[in-house]
């Protein structure tokens, strides 16, 4: 058994001042913690594998192809590999659990 909790995974993630944290791999996905803080630019790039976001924390707008939609805690956002996504009207400090599946990178 693997367990991880979000307050130590946010001190890992700040400690090594990326927005990204990947803390867990597996031969058939990967987990990290994606940050962005109010106000900041989501600068990711479509992704070879699909996706699952689960919103831990914050309040934005994201677009995945064509769709938008606001997120909160407790959205969950599927985003299927090779489609263009961002967040983007970040107004409250963004936690984002993201799945990979196959693992990414």
């Amino acid at each position: 058994m693997k367990v991880f909790r979000l307050d130590d995974l946010e001190a890992e993630r700040a400690a090594n001042d990326g927005a990204y944290l990947q803390f867990l791999r597996e031969r058939n996905m990967s987990v990290g913690l994606y940050a962005l803080d109010a106000g900041s630019h989501d600068s990711q790039n479509p992704h070879s594998q699909d996706e699952v976001y689960f919103v831990v924390s914050g309040r934005a707008s994201v677009s995945v192809g064509l769709e938008t939609t606001e997120v909160a805690r407790g959205s969950v956002v599927y985003v299927p590999a090779g489609v263009s996504h961002k967040f983007h009207h970040i107004s409250e400090d963004l936690r984002v659990l993201v799945v990979f599946s196959p693992p990414e990178g």
